[in-house]
């Protein structure tokens, strides 16, 4: 009886294996439809030889990233609105917010995951559903929070092959140069064109795309990451800002809050930065307008006269991004643009604004407008 009960078992346990391993590999198609309104909230200047800077406030929600065929149709949705526009051209540098490629870790997933109540939850149904690769990833995990860590890694070399084929992609097909906001991935370089991995600490980068399809120069690493983001991302040396030559002149990316910080801007300034593209990212519904908390990290620089408390976030921001502010920056442009939407319980609020050496009141007042849908932050150069 015993033997048999035993056998019993072990044919259970098999059964339950196999049952959740044929579980790991069902990857069911979504019927979710995407919102695509999109408004035009800021036009500045006039359409001349110059080319434009273009940013684009996504409105994004889980249920997007479920396939990259499915976010890049959301996406050339956009940008086939602003070609209707007259807003592209060969010259035209469009930005993408921060974090936009980050996210492509819920590609191909369940949809447990997308329908999850809580960002906790969905990463509990992408540790069950990938048990493997997050076991992977938990054993090569770096920093304080391994877990988050793990997380970000396990699916980093889909990820990073989605990132550059969807953003590559969009820029050939626009004709158009990208910059294609942010992804969080280990130690990523560019080898003959194509983006690699490696297997140490996680960076949050930003790739320049050209209207071929091509990256322009290395990945621009993030100098400053958040307090709580330097427990899983690395902070990239401060020696590695980029300038890249585009046809509407040279650029410089800085992402999220490393626009903050005067040296930066100098840096940009010694290596003759005409325009400058800020993909950022504020976490928390209603967050904009809350009082600032201060710098994001121990770097603060002395000759800030900001103590937090004293401003709103979006204050911060406006008055902390110094493009155009000679002699601060002498670059004659530049735009901040900030991803929005609702991803399971964590909300964002920034709102994209442009900077330059005239500045106007007008600058963000058209992505204040209530009601759903992306928006467009166009200036001509």
């Amino acid at each position: 009886m015993r033997k048999i009960f035993n056998t019993f078992v072990v044919l259970l346990l098999i059964g339950t294996v196999i049952s959740y391993a044929i579980w790991t590999g069902q990857r069911p198609v979504s019927l979710y439809l995407s919102d695509l309104r999109i408004q035009l909230a800021v036009n500045e200047g006039q359409p001349g030889v110059g080319g434009n800077l273009l940013g684009i406030q996504t409105e994004l929600v889980p249920g997007d990233y479920q396939s990259r065929e499915h976010l890049h149709r959301k996406l050339a949705s956009y940008l086939q609105q602003a070609r209707d526009l007259g807003l592209l051209n060969a010259k035209t540098i469009v930005v993408l917010p921060e974090h936009i490629g980050t996210w492509l870790f819920a590609s191909g997933e369940k949809d447990q995951l997308y329908q999850s109540a809580s960002l906790k939850e969905a990463m509990i149904w992408l540790s069950v559903s990938n048990p493997l690769k997050f076991l992977r990833a938990l054993y090569d995990a770096d920093g304080k929070h391994r877990l988050n860590d793990a997380h970000l890694r396990m699916k980093a070399p889909e990820m990073a092959e989605d990132y550059q084929a969807l953003f590559g992609g969009l820029a050939k097909e626009f004709g158009v140069t990208l910059v294609a906001g942010s992804i969080v991935l280990p130690e990523p370089y560019l080898e003959n064109g194509q983006l690699r991995l490696g297997s140490g600490p996680l960076y949050n980068i930003s790739i320049v795309f050209d209207h071929d399809g091509q990256p322009i120069g290395q990945p621009q690493r993030q100098l400053y990451p958040s307090f709580t983001e330097r427990n899983y991302i690395q902070p990239a040396p401060e020696t590695a800002l980029n300038v890249l030559d585009t046809p509407a002149g040279r650029l410089g990316v800085l992402i999220g809050s490393d626009s903050w910080y005067p040296r930066n801007y100098a840096q940009l300034n010694n290596h003759d930065a005409e325009l400058i593209a800020v993909p950022a990212f504020v976490v928390g519904n209603g967050r904009w307008n809350k009082p600032w908390r201060g710098y994001k990290s121990r770097s603060a620089p002395a000759d800030v006269g900001l103590k937090p408390g004293e401003i709103s976030e979006g204050e911060a921001w406006r008055r902390l991004t110094l493009t155009g502010h000679a002699p601060a920056s002498t670059a004659r442009a530049g735009v901040s643009v900030f991803m929005r939407g609702q991803f399971w319980d964590q909300g964002s609020s920034g709102r994209s604004f442009i900077s330059r050496q005239e500045p106007s009141d007008n600058d963000q007042v058209g992505t204040d407008r209530p009601g759903r849908g992306a928006r467009l932050i166009n200036l001509w150069l």
